[in-house]
């Protein structure tokens, strides 16, 4: 029985505890109240004295087609709107284009400057906290449309929206400048393939030409040399058929005169050389014989041989040497040949030569105004936030209240356990002694 009610009396003393518990922080209600409100009171002084961070972001779309029209119909260089808003946007992102600005630009910067530090130090840490691309979420298949931005944090007294603003603008010049410069480049490409292409072609006319004049020489030279061979062999028939009738003729003369025949005369007339003629009398003598030359008489026929052998030239009793002299004459001058010599504006008779020239003329006209060029649509240009997104003042408010409460409420248990001890300690010794 003495054993039980120690415990017995241990539980009603816990039970008593409690509510003795709830009376003792309810006596140190005003403790708790003020470590409340001096939670309170740390946490609204943190809250409205640490620099305010603000946060401001730029959307980019792709541009129009007809903004980028005028440059795709140079036929030299092609760039889709998606394609120009990726090239806006690496740019955007490159590391160099953001130094580059901020060394431009260093007054946007300066009260970021921190002692010990350079201001290209302070942009680096700047750099890498600051700024965050906004990007669509490849997992989403929702995304009604590309685009690509850039949220800038950064804390008060640093003008957010004129550098995000200004790093859009400047992220698009620089990719204008770009364009010129590759524009530029790739027309004067064109331009001196277009030039090579008519060098080569020309020297290609010069080559052919010369091997058309070549091959119409070597054609009228053959066709001379032909000609003179078949005049020379002429020539020669001539003179050995002039020598075979002289011969022919020596021999008829010395037969007519051993015939004495001396005027022409016929095989019938021989025999009646002698025969008085009486009256007019006309014979004629039907022969299908060949008359032997000798019946020419010796007279004619010595005429004809002194005739032939006074003769010079034998060329005009053959009608082809006169021909042939005809030729001769024609191939002394190549009209053709000439032609082609004489030609002064070569470049007309080269092939493709005018359509080049004319994409030339094209090219060297091309007038695109990259300055004014609309690269990519501006969606959401930075503005002035409204409100800061740190501190956030009111939940700092609510846990500085409410970490003061828990610390009014720890205290007030601490002082009231610290009270009790030595009660207990009184309590037990007067147990033992009974």
């Amino acid at each position: 029985m003495n054993a039980i009610s120690p415990a017995i009396q241990q539980t009603s003393s816990d039970e008593i505890d409690l509510a003795a518990l709830f009376r003792a922080l309810w006596e140190q209600k005003l403790l708790i109240v003020l470590v409340t409100v001096l939670g309170g009171m740390l946490a609204a002084a943190y809250a409205f004295q640490v620099t305010p961070v603000y946060q401001v972001q730029s959307v980019l779309r792709p541009a129009a087609i007809k903004d980028l029209d005028a440059l795709n119909r140079t036929g030299v260089y092609k760039l889709a709107p998606a394609q120009a808003m990726k090239r806006v946007g690496a740019t955007v992102e490159s590391y160099d284009t953001r130094l580059e600005f901020f060394r431009a630009n260093q007054g946007l910067f300066e009260a970021l400057r921190q002692p010990n530090r350079s201001l290209e130090q302070t942009f680096e840490r700047f750099n890498q906290e600051a700024f965050k691309m906004l990007l669509p979420d490849p997992k989403k298949a929702d995304n009604l449309s590309a685009y690509v931005g850039v949220q800038l944090t950064y804390p008060q007294g640093v003008d957010g929206v004129a550098l995000v603003n200004g790093l859009v603008e400047y992220s698009v010049q620089i990719e204008r400048e770009r364009i010129a410069a590759d524009l530029a480049v790739v027309i004067q490409n064109r331009l001196n393939q277009l030039d090579a292409q008519m060098a080569a072609a020309r020297a290609s006319y010069e080559a052919s030409k010369d091997a058309k004049i070549a091959k119409l020489q070597e054609a009228d030279s053959l066709k001379r040399a032909n000609l003179q061979d078949e005049l020379k062999a002429l020539r020669q028939q001539l003179k050995t058929r002039r020598d075979n009738r002289v011969a022919q003729l020596d021999e008829a003369v010395r037969i007519a005169k051993a015939l004495g025949i001396s005027k022409p005369a016929t095989p019938s007339s021989l025999g009646e050389a002698e025969r008085v003629a009486q009256g007019n009398v006309i014979r004629t003598e039907v022969n299908n014989q060949q008359i032997p030359l000798y019946f020419m008489g010796s007279e004619a026929l010595e005429a004809e041989r002194n005739a032939l052998l006074q003769r010079r030239s034998d060329d005009f009793t053959e009608p082809r040497i006169a021909q042939i002299a005809k030729e001769l004459q024609l191939l002394a001058n190549n009209r053709q040949i000439e032609m082609l010599n004489k030609r002064e504006s070569e470049d007309l008779f080269l092939k493709d030569l005018a359509s080049w020239r004319g994409e030339a003329a094209r090219l060297r006209n091309l007038n695109v105004d990259v300055s004014s060029l609309k690269l990519v649509s501006i969606d959401q240009v930075a503005l002035e936030p409204l409100r800061p997104i740190k501190p956030k003042k009111a939940l700092i408010l609510a846990l500085g209240l409410v970490l003061g409460g828990v610390l009014g409420l720890f205290i007030a248990l601490l002082r009231n356990m610290l009270r009790r001890t030595p009660s207990r300690n009184h309590s037990s010794q007067l147990n033992v002694a009974a």
